[in-house]
């Protein structure tokens, strides 16, 4: 009863939070626009918790104290219906609190595949076109950035070449949106840059190959995608996506990250690192030595790729938006996701990370403190894991829970026939 009673006063608290900073929104009325309950808000670990599952869980513990992972997040979809969701270990060891549904993480790279999604809808729409040059006379970014270019093949950057990792950028200097003190060094300021600043300063570089005839993975090119989005719908970049993709989905609970611990939302986990990972200076210009996800880096400032916070549960709500599937009414058009899911031997699919000619779509994430994966899976079944812990691993720590899940979901042998999508408040 004490459990049921501490979940009921967190959801209250956490809708007051929501209603306040929507109260914020010139544009909102209480009266006239009720804000809806976020699923993993409607939710608790309680209603996953049955025998049948009990090995698969016990195998996920034992992997996360093999691994010293803090807490997780999972939740699993089969047919575009939600069958389980559970957090598991500490949502914040200091403060005492275990995770649960309603929390959210950094999700990191899976971020992208929100932009892309939203890239698409513009491009449906007509606001936008794949095949357009960024940089060039009327293109999206050329008043702001495309006069004073250093390296004039950077005109002929399309949106494509952005969303598949093929517009020229490499990591010479290391990646630009975690080396933002050097950026700031450059050119001469002693604070964090902008995000104009730092594509102004990406303007002034020359490319490491032709767009178009490479693929070499970048953060800076979703970052470039997510400006893009405000400079063709006129506001910024999380409004649009909370507002015309996310809340259209279903999803209520997906915000950008802060930086901080202190700036943290009101159910958001804390994020944990290994014990041998350095402090680095921050990326503010304060000179102060900083855990990375604790302000030695700006997860921020990566938009659009990488600073989404979400719950595994909407997650896959969203996802079952741009699936092309008949249960749940999609987003984006057929033609749309057929086209994001397109890939090749040298050409990386829009938006997620592999795709497979049988119908297998992954998504990965990872940031210092966190560790996502998210698998769409050809018969059915599909899955979010999220951790608030990295791990030495690093980018490769997916494999890893790749591994484990494969094994652990082995270990039920039956399945509930519901759909925790359609729960509704009491």
């Amino acid at each position: 009863m004490k459990h049921v009673l501490t979940i009921i006063v967190a959801s209250a608290i956490l809708i007051l939070a929501f209603r306040s900073l929507a109260s914020q929104d010139p544009d909102f009325h209480e009266e006239t626009d009720p804000i809806p309950i976020a699923l993993n808000h409607i939710l608790s670990n309680d209603i996953s918790d049955f025998e049948s599952a009990a090995k698969m869980d016990s195998q996920i513990e034992s992997f996360m104290r093999q691994w010293g992972i803090k807490g997780a997040s999972l939740a699993i979809m089969k047919d575009e219906k939600l069958i389980y969701a559970k957090g598991y270990g500490w949502a914040d060891q200091e403060a005492g609190e275990r995770t649960d549904v309603r929390h959210i993480f950094r999700i990191a790279s899976i971020s992208k595949l929100i932009t892309a999604a939203t890239v698409m809808k513009l491009s449906q729409e007509g606001l936008l076109s794949l095949e357009s040059k960024v940089f060039d006379k009327g293109g999206a970014l050329y008043n702001s950035f495309g006069r004073d270019i250093e390296d004039s093949r950077l005109k002929n950057i399309t949106i494509e070449h952005l969303l598949r990792h093929r517009a020229g950028f490499t990591n010479r200097i290391g990646d630009p949106m975690f080396n933002l003190t050097t950026i700031a060094s450059r050119i001469g300021i002693d604070r964090a840059p902008s995000t104009d600043e730092i594509i102004k300063w990406a303007m002034s570089q020359r490319l490491g190959y032709t767009p178009g005839r490479g693929t070499r993975y970048s953060n800076l090119g979703y970052l470039i995608l997510s400006k893009i989005i405000e400079e063709v719908t006129g506001t910024s970049y999380e409004d649009y996506v909370v507002k015309e993709i996310l809340n259209v989905a279903g999803v209520y609970d997906m915000h950008i990250a802060k930086n901080f611990y202190e700036e943290k939302y009101p159910n958001e986990v804390r994020y944990y690192y290994p014990q041998d990972e350095e402090p680095t200076l921050s990326y503010d210009g304060s000179g102060r030595y900083l855990p990375r996800c604790y302000g030695g880096n700006s997860i921020e400032a990566l938009q659009g790729a990488g600073a989404w916070v979400a719950s595994p549960a909407e997650l896959l709500k969203f996802v079952a938006a741009i699936d092309g599937r008949d249960s749940v009414n999609d987003i984006l058009s057929s033609e749309s996701i057929e086209r994001m899911t397109q890939s090749s031997s040298s050409e990386l699919p829009i938006g997620w990370a592999r795709c497979t000619p049988s119908g297998d779509w992954t998504r990965t994430g990872t940031l210092s403190g966190t560790s996502a994966l998210l698998k769409y899976n050809r018969d059915g079944y599909s899955w979010v894991f999220v951790t608030n812990t990295s791990s030495w691993k690093g980018s490769d720590f997916p494999r890893q829970i790749d591994a484990m899940f494969r094994k652990a979901f082995s270990r039920v042998q039956e399945w509930p026939e519901r759909d925790l999508f359609e729960t509704k408040t009491q």
